[in-house]
């Protein structure tokens, strides 16, 4: 199931659109504050983010900044007050991918939802990769660390080339689960679980103490590197 954060202090405003969303079919978090939206950014790992400009303490704009700044690609799209041009302007400058401004028609901001997922979606692959001494080459599905090459299954490239792209952010067992093997695949968490102690064994230099393939309790895994 897609997340998407509504990052937003009045909350009349972000329990209608948590309802909106959740008609769609989305799963929805939640954070007031721009220091709590940075949070769950790297807790949750949210699919998009609906991002208020006005907020208490941390701005939207320095939110969507720092995001960016820490090579988050998560789609965000700014919800700013009428009239507020500079904001609008400044925010796709570093780095949102869209703006509403309020009031705004809940048809108008589902379809510039679906247009974000959409764009990421189909966004280019990286074609190499490198952390620490390990080079991933995605071309020849393989990695090579110091002058040894390892060879990978493709679920196991599929999945490691999945975090890699998505590297800083808590993706979660599900989440993994619909990307990498689909909907039609019918595995369990286990099965996560399992490819991942794989990929540990063949990329880090510790399986037990890892370095790049992080655990977070109760969220999934988070690639560092």
């Amino acid at each position: 199931m897609i997340k998407i954060l509504i990052v937003e202090d009045n909350a009349e405003m972000a329990m209608g659109l948590e309802l909106n969303l959740k008609k769609e079919g989305y799963k929805v978090l939640k954070a007031a504050t721009g220091e709590e939206a940075l949070k769950r950014v790297f807790q949750d790992g949210p699919d998009l983010i609906l991002l208020d400009v006005m907020l208490p303490g941390i701005s939207g704009l320095d939110v969507c900044r720092e995001l960016r700044q820490r090579s988050v690609s998560t789609p965000i799209i700014m919800l700013t007050a009428k009239g507020e041009e500079l904001d609008r302007v400044l925010g796709l400058e570093i780095g949102a991918d869209d703006y509403v401004t309020k009031p705004f028609g809940v048809r108008e901001l589902m379809a510039r939802i679906r247009v974000c997922l959409r764009r990421q979606s189909a966004q280019p692959q990286l074609s190499r990769y490198r952390f620490g001494n390990v080079e991933i080459d995605f071309d020849r599905y393989r990695a090579t660390i110091g002058d040894r090459h390892v060879e990978f299954t493709q679920k196991e490239f599929d999945l490691l080339s999945y975090l890699i792209h998505n590297r800083e952010v808590v993706v979660s067992r599900d989440r993994l689960l619909n990307e990498v093997w689909g909907y039609d695949s019918y595995p369990t968490t286990r099965t996560v679980d399992t490819h991942i102690l794989k990929l540990r064994k063949k990329i880090e230099e510790d399986p037990s103490n890892p370095k790049f393939i992080l655990s977070v309790y109760g969220g999934g895994y988070r690639f560092v590197g």
